[in-house]
Parts: C-alpha cells; structure tokens; sequence
C-alpha cells in the first residue's frame, strides 16, 4: 500500500472566505509569496466571465507593472492547468494582453493563427495614471484584484486617494464590485491600513481573518492573513538560508531586516538631544548620544505619552506648533541636519529591528511627502 503523503503543500483558495463573507465589498488577503493569492483570484474572475460575462479589473501601482512585457504571462499557470478550456468548454485555449486588456485566444487549426476573441474579459489599469479613464464606463467589471498593494519601497503621495478614485471610475453607483486588496508580508507599515480603520493588522495572527463593519453603513471590509501553507513548498530549499528576512517566503512572516543594535553603554549626561517620531500610531524616542566613541543616533520605544510642549516631534499631522515637525528633510536646524548625517555616515543604531523598521518606513513617508509639497 502506498503511504499517504502528509504535509503536503496547498495553495491559497480564495473562495473560502468569500462563501464564509458573501456580503463584504474589500477583500485584503496577505501572507507569504508564491501561496496562489492571485493564482486564486484571477480563478474567480474568470470563473465569473464564464458563468455570467462579468469582467475584471487588474489593478497595480505604476504604469511599469501593467505593461505588455510584465503581464503576458499573468495567466500563464491558468493555461498550463487547462483552466480556460474548462472553463470555456474547450472554446478557449489561453489569454493575450494587448492595449491594457485581457482577451481570450486559441490556435485556428485551420489557419495555425492565433484568434482572439472579440471583447475583453478584463482591464489592466494603474491607479497613479488612473484619472486618465475618468470618463470611460466600465459597467461589466464587477471584480477588482489590487496586486502586490503592500510594498517596502514607498507609497504614493495621497495613494489611497488614487486608489478610491481609481474604483470610483470602475464602480460608479454600483453595489455588486467586489475588491480583492493582495500582498506579500513585505511590509505592515501600510498607508491603506490606517486609512481604512484596519487597527488589528499589526497583532493579527497568521491564518486568522478579521471583519471590520463601519458604523450606519453597510460597508464589511475582510481582512486574511494567510495561514502558512501546510509543509513546504519544495522550491523553500532555495531560501533556507539563516536569514529571518526570507521567512516571509517561506512561511508567511513579516518581513523585518536586520538592523545594527547598539553595543556600548552611555550614561544620561552623554545625551546632547533627544526627540520623538510618532508614525502610524507608534512613538519613538531618538537619543542623540556623545561619548567615547563619538557622536551617533539611538532609537527605541516610547511606551509613555510625550510630556512636554517643547520637545521636538517629527510626526505625519500638520501643527502650528514649532514643535511638531512633518517628516526630516524638510528642516535646516541642527538636529535635523545631525538625524541626516547620522543616517548617511551609518551612526544610528536601535533597541529592536522592529524600531528600525518604523524608523525606515517613516524616513520614506517623510520623502514622499517632501517631493509632493515641492
């Protein structure tokens, strides 16, 4: 007899939580790379052009990510599980990308040409370009897959502004779009978790899912952190390295670098200056410390409220107060000066990664925010 295999790896099924929460309108599923998230949520959209003609939106953040050359192959491992016969009846063999939409297409036996079908069973659009479509009516699409929403490089200015615009153009004054918001655990210092009331993301636990429902409104948003897939994916032998940064492939773990920790003491008459960072409801309290071994930048967690008016705190809100400052490079003073040298000469160092990781995604907000009030 031949013995049952256990721990076999299983990809992402999106549809489990949608029949669990038919009525919600988002969708936000994260976890680990190479699960099956969009896999899963393309397999939905197309079952439902199938069933019903109804097309889909792909959404992604640059105008580099939709191009011809990135998604040609996007339904490429549909084709090579014969899902567009199937699904089709044999009708349809596989999907072409041309002029930012999806058809499907098959090999004319006759002819050996490749014959595409008429109209679009969906859209690829990128939300920084997004308004450009503002008078164009999109009645059909009733699904919209926002790949790769988490990311470590930065957002853009006002991104989910562009985002809600972007699905106003789609939606309209419709109520049966469903949005599907995809991430790889690169990053939980997101814009759209603040933004859209997700205050639990930081302590969800991997493969719980949470629903957020908004007062006098029927809006339920869906939040799933993907269980780690069960036993190992066999290409996991490639990322078995020591190395905690590679977890978020392997198991789903938020990706957290490692960042240089302070190894030598100092002693309260050696803080020359101090002051805080409050980002996305976490505060931080940044010493900056003189002693033998010459001057550098600590960081670590401020776990009791600020006391006083006067101390200095770079922060996300504008404020008449001289005090509070929105992002680093926007100040010529001495401190700010010494926070940007500290960083460029690698004298910071931190209590925590996770305090390093805030201070990073906080340096890149206050970029972001420079080069839009330029």
């Amino acid at each position: 007899m031949k013995k049952k295999k256990t721990n076999e790896f299983k990809y992402y099924d999106i549809t489990k939580v949608i029949h669990k929460y038919p009525t919600a309108y988002y969708y936000v599923i994260y976890g680990e790379r190479s699960n099956g998230k969009t896999y899963s949520a393309l397999n939905y959209a197309l079952t439902n052009y199938f069933k019903d003609g109804q097309q889909f939106a792909y959404l992604r953040r640059f105008g580099e990510d939709i191009r011809k050359k990135q998604l040609s192959n996007l339904f490429s491992a549909h084709v090579q599980n014969d899902v567009i016969k199937k699904l089709s009846g044999g009708e349809w063999e596989g999907v072409s990308y041309e002029g930012n939409k999806f058809y499907l297409n098959r090999l004319d036996p006759e002819t050996e040409k490749t014959v595409k079908s008429e109209d679009p069973i969906g859209f690829a659009f990128d939300i920084n370009s997004m308004e450009h479509f503002k008078s164009i009516s999109f009645p059909n699409i009733t699904t919209v897959v926002f790949d790769e929403f988490l990311s470590r490089q930065g957002y853009l200015p006002n991104e989910f502004l562009l985002f809600t615009n972007s699905l106003s153009t789609i939606i309209r004054l419709r109520t049966n779009v469903k949005i599907f918001m995809l991430g790889n655990t690169v990053n939980r210092y997101c814009p759209y978790f603040a933004e859209m009331g997700l205050t639990h993301v930081k302590e969800q636990k991997q493969g719980t899912v949470d629903v957020y429902k908004y007062a006098n409104t029927n809006l339920e948003v869906v939040v799933e952190y993907c269980a780690s897939s069960a036993g190992s994916k066999e290409s996991d032998v490639y990322f078995a390295f020591d190395n905690p940064q590679l977890q978020m492939i392997t198991t789903g773990a938020w990706e957290i670098p490692m960042y240089p920790h302070l190894d030598t003491k100092y002693k309260p008459k050696d803080i020359m200056a101090q002051f805080f960072v409050d980002f996305d409801h976490e505060l931080l309290h940044g010493e900056v410390v003189c002693n033998d071994i010459g001057p550098f930048l600590f960081l670590h967690r401020k776990t009791s409220e600020i006391k006083k008016d006067d101390d200095i705190v770079y922060c996300q809100m504008p404020s008449t107060s001289p005090y509070k400052r929105i992002g680093i490079n926007n100040y010529k003073d001495k401190l700010s000066k010494f926070i940007r040298t500290a960083m460029v000469e690698h004298k910071v160092f931190y209590s925590e990664n996770e305090v390093g990781e805030i201070w990073r995604n906080y340096l890149i907000w206050s970029e972001a925010e420079r080069i839009r009030n330029k």
